[in-house]
């Protein structure tokens, strides 16, 4: 953060920030509605089955009431993407069209500063060369020729910016050296790869289709390459980098998100293949995972894009890979509060196969039929193992293991039912197995977190906003909501007064920062590094506060005022002498002038409660 206050002015922050509309760039991640004067979607931090993330177009400020992740908008981008405090401003000042001066900086700074973009510019370059050696070369016939023979059009093969991979080992090698680039950074990229004895680098992708792999901001992070014959590996992927991670992305997203939104349903694909002939046909709201399993990030990405009550739909081979995907993403689901689907094709298709052959009616007719998850499971497993006593043995066996950790009572209960009606197996019998994976488990994950040294939430700051101090989260609240009153605060010295340190020290900030400094939250938030001090900055300025500035000095006067006498220990001496010298009179007169004071402390919070309703 200090690297990039030094090197952005105070006003280049403040125009970012006013160009910005932080509305429309969390659209691009989360589906919104409108609530009063704010909005609220699904947080993408965590795992909730109803929105408590609130966005406030006015303050330019996000926050989560479940997980209390908060800031403005280059927080957000910071936590969503993944990426640095430049990394973001860069972002935004681009798509707002704001120039950034570097001259400012060394050769050094520069360069730690723009490398992400230079990766960026790297990948993008390439691409340019698969896309000439596909379309204006004659190395690109033979590839063209397959992508026609397997149906790809010439519209997919621009709309999905698809290329080609010569044969041959240093053909992209060679094209960076023409063009005086870095070959040790280039390969940071993935597109290169360093020769055994360090001497040298040679091309990753070799005589493959290029499917370059393309953020929802619409920057290729990685590359996809699929030979054109039986070799083997069939598809080769970009290795994780500082842009690509396997986990998070999703192959078409950046071109399917609009129509996910707009239909509030995702279709889920693993080969780009898979991906390019349904949406050639029509079938527009689909995704592809990488080389890998779908992933609990994934799920929570296309949430941010579906929305509450939006439908997951995996199409998977009638395989047994593809019954263990499926078995896999229970968890996922569970937790996402994802409501999932899966659709099997008939043996011998996958997605690619089957559109060509029966169209999109046919495969939206097959989508409609698509069964949840766990009823998905039971059916596979009925399949597999029949109704035998031995087969339904391994039915309850394996079932009972997938259904033990779905967390919502009613679900499992309602599943376990299913599976009790279809084996004949008595349903409390399911019911006491299922307990004892549970119980298993729960013994098992309480050793874990044991094992790992874990402390609990008593002292942990992060926890402040489960504390006792409510008085001090007002006047903290009405320091960020109301500027008007931190002269008085700062003259009656009323943060020394304070007793949940993590307040105080947000209260210390706004005086300095919004008092001498005259910053507005949402540029401070760009110069706090605290996490704790952000989560306390966006959860109070969503508090609805007195506007009256009588009732507002009043409370703060009060506030003065009992902890003066608090901090005089009037009662606490007495009580202490009291027991001391066993008198009695001393002890019962100053518990009662205790009473009294708790008793007058109750009354101003209540009156201040109901100046808030």
């Amino acid at each position: 953060m200090l690297f990039l206050t030094q090197h952005i002015t105070d006003e280049k922050i403040s125009e970012i920030l006013n160009a910005s509309d932080i509305i429309e760039i969390i659209s691009d991640a989360v589906v919104l509605k409108k609530a009063g004067r704010e909005y609220i979607g699904l947080c993408p931090f965590h795992a909730e089955k109803n929105p408590s993330f609130t966005v406030n177009r006015e303050k330019q400020l996000f926050y989560c009431h479940g997980c209390h992740e908060g800031g403005n908008i280059f927080g957000f981008l910071m936590k969503h993407n993944g990426i640095s405090f430049p990394d973001a401003a860069k972002m935004l000042a681009g798509r707002y069209g704001i120039n950034i001066p570097d001259k400012l900086m060394t050769a050094a700074q520069k360069k730690k500063f723009n490398e992400r973009e230079n990766l960026v510019a790297v990948n993008r370059d390439a691409n340019v060369f698969f896309q000439n050696s596909l379309i204006k070369s004659n190395n690109g016939t033979k590839a063209l020729t397959y992508l026609n023979k397997r149906g790809i059009s010439q519209e997919s093969i621009n709309d999905f910016r698809l290329g080609y991979a010569p044969a041959g080992w240093d053909n992209l090698l060679t094209y960076f050296l023409k063009n005086k680039k870095s070959l040790s950074f280039v390969e940071k990229t993935g597109l290169l790869v360093s020769k055994k004895d360090n001497k040298g680098f040679y091309d990753r992708f070799r005589d493959r289709i290029i499917f370059p792999i393309i953020d929802v901001n619409s920057q290729i992070i990685g590359f996809g390459g699929r030979v054109m014959d039986n070799s083997k590996p069939k598809y080769l992927n970009s290795p994780e980098t500082v842009l690509y991670n396997k986990s998070r992305s999703l192959y078409g997203l950046n071109i399917s998100k609009n129509e996910c939104r707009r239909s509030g349903i995702v279709y889920i694909v693993e080969g780009y293949f898979d991906l390019v002939a349904l949406y050639q046909h029509g079938i527009k709201n689909v995704v592809a995972t990488l080389g890998t399993a779908i992933t609990e990030s994934h799920v929570r990405l296309l949430k941010g894009f579906i929305g509450k009550k939006g439908r997951i739909v995996l199409v998977y081979d009638s395989d047994e890979a593809g019954l263990k995907a499926a078995q896999r993403s229970v968890k996922f689901f569970d937790k996402e509060y994802a409501d999932a689907r899966i659709l099997t094709l008939p043996d011998g298709y996958d997605p690619d196969s089957y559109i060509f052959k029966f169209g999109k009616e046919s495969f939206l007719q097959a989508s409609s039929r698509a069964l949840a998850v766990i009823p998905f499971l039971i059916e596979s497993a009925e399949k597999k193992y029949g109704l035998s006593t031995e087969g339904k043995i391994e039915i309850i066996s394996k079932i009972s293991k997938i259904l033990a950790p779905v967390s919502d009572n009613v679900v499992r209960s309602m599943y376990t039912k299913e599976l009790a009606e279809r084996t004949g197996i008595n349903e409390t019998a399911i019911l006491e197995r299922i307990r004892e994976i549970r119980k298993k488990d729960s013994i098992h994950n309480n050793r874990q977190f044991e094992l790992s040294g874990h402390i609990g939430e008593t002292g942990n700051s992060n926890n402040w906003h489960k504390r006792k101090f409510r008085i001090e989260r007002h006047i903290i609240s009405m320091m960020l909501q109301f500027p008007d009153i931190l002269s008085e605060i700062s003259k009656q010295n009323v943060l020394e007064y304070f007793e949940d340190r993590s307040l105080k020290s947000v209260g210390k900030m706004l005086l300095q920062r919004m008092g001498r400094e005259g910053k507005n939250i949402s540029e401070m938030l760009t110069i706090v590094d605290d996490k704790t001090q952000k989560s306390i900055i966006t959860s109070l300025m969503t508090r609805k506060e007195p506007s009256d500035i009588n009732a507002r000095n009043r409370l703060i006067s009060n506030f003065v005022a009992f902890r003066k006498d608090n901090r005089n220990n009037f009662v606490l001496k007495n009580v202490k002498t009291a027991e001391e010298n066993n008198d009695d009179e001393l002890l019962l007169q100053s518990l009662i002038e205790g009473n009294r004071r708790l008793k007058v402390l109750k009354e101003t919070q209540i009156k201040f409660k109901k100046k808030l309703s």
